[in-house]
């Protein structure tokens, strides 16, 4: 079950980037040739005014098909006929739709919130090594982590988690003590052994505040973990390129469905299962949104990024960029993308299988 509402949920994912170009475009008064929700063979069909919309076999994506998008035409309501802003609208459409409707689900998730863990520290443990003037007190509040804005509880954990992945004992601190900020550069904070009501666990020593979750706290945090999903996209990207993550930690969808379905395997009932997956679903929503947007051919922020080229190159050599260059490029772009994709979801299958 948990199986087909995972392909399910990245169906609407894809649906709801594409409806972003097609709602865009229409209110701009550009053809739209096509709406498909799917992709290959056509199950079913109706023939607008001007739109064809179709429901195709294969329930993963779907496309927005705004005629002759890449080649010359002397059509007025062509897409490439129309002026540059009203282009990027159209392609920054799709990444908006898929970042308000995330932050949509993220509000109702959090609606039923009683309250949240803030970075104010109000007990340290017995036996924690660092306390006083040039450690910590009571009533510091936790500002960052190597250079890592914290907000709540959530960010503490995870940037301390990413630094013990890399093997750190100490970490740069940044924290608030009677309206002064102070650096705590090489902070010896990491995870140990401590007595904890009779038994020894490891922990990082600290109790971090209780903010109650009022309308306004719940709306903050709400903005403040779509913050954070884009950071942690950064954060993500920025490990690749280090080397610091591989590609056996890189995910297609194949990948992420397995991973909606292992959410909700291991909640505690159906119920749960399915918020669980629904704020999963937020959070690739936003990285949809996100990583379309990078100024890389075949994505839509590498169509925006050749807006610009094509504009310095009209200004420079004072004549109009023939599209179909533009459209050579996105092509080959395509193919390679698609080569990566295969890539991935053949590293995905091996995954789950040999696990």
């Amino acid at each position: 079950m948990y199986i087909a509402v995972a392909i399910l949920a990245f169906g609407v994912l894809i649906v709801v980037h594409e409806l972003g170009h097609f709602t865009a475009a229409k209110l701009l008064g550009v053809r739209v040739n096509e709406f498909a929700v799917g992709m290959g063979p056509k199950l079913l069909k109706k023939q607008g005014k001007e739109t064809l919309y179709s429901l195709r076999a294969l329930p993963f994506g779907g496309f927005c098909a705004m005629g002759e998008d890449d080649g010359d035409t002397d059509d007025p309501r062509a897409f490439t006929s129309q002026k540059r802003w009203r282009r990027i609208v159209i392609l920054a459409a799709g990444s908006a739709a898929n970042f308000i409707s995330a932050f949509i689900i993220i509000i109702i998730l959090t609606s039923g919130s009683q309250q949240f863990i803030g970075t104010t520290l109000t007990e340290l443990v017995d036996g924690f090594p660092n306390k006083g003037e040039q450690g910590l007190m009571v009533g510091d509040t936790l500002v960052s982590i190597n250079g890592e804005r914290l907000y709540y509880r959530y960010d503490f954990e995870l940037f301390m988690s990413l630094a013990e992945r890399r093997g750190d004992k100490e970490v740069d601190l940044v924290i608030r003590r009677d309206g002064k900020a102070i650096r705590l550069d090489r902070f010896p904070l990491h995870r140990r052994e401590y007595m904890v009501d009779g038994e020894m666990k490891l922990r990082y020593g600290i109790t971090l505040n209780i903010v109650e979750a009022t309308a306004k706290e719940k709306f903050k945090y709400s903005c403040y973990s779509a913050i954070n999903n884009v950071r942690l996209i950064r954060v993500s990207l920025a490990q690749l390129i280090s080397g610091a993550a591989g590609m056996q930690d890189v995910s297609g969808m194949v990948g992420i469905i397995d991973t909606m379905n292992d959410i909700g395997q291991s909640s505690p009932s159906i119920s749960a299962g399915l918020i669980n997956i629904v704020g999963f679903m937020a959070f690739i929503g936003i990285n949809l949104a996100v990583m379309n947007m990078l100024p890389v051919p075949a994505l839509d922020g590498g169509r925006i990024l050749f807006v610009f080229i094509s504009l310095f190159i009209e200004k420079i050599m004072r004549r109009r960029l023939n599209p179909k260059y533009e459209g050579y490029i996105h092509a080959a772009a395509f193919v390679l993308l698609m080569g990566f994709m295969v890539f991935v979801l053949v590293n995905d299958v091996v995954k789950i299988i040999y696990g």
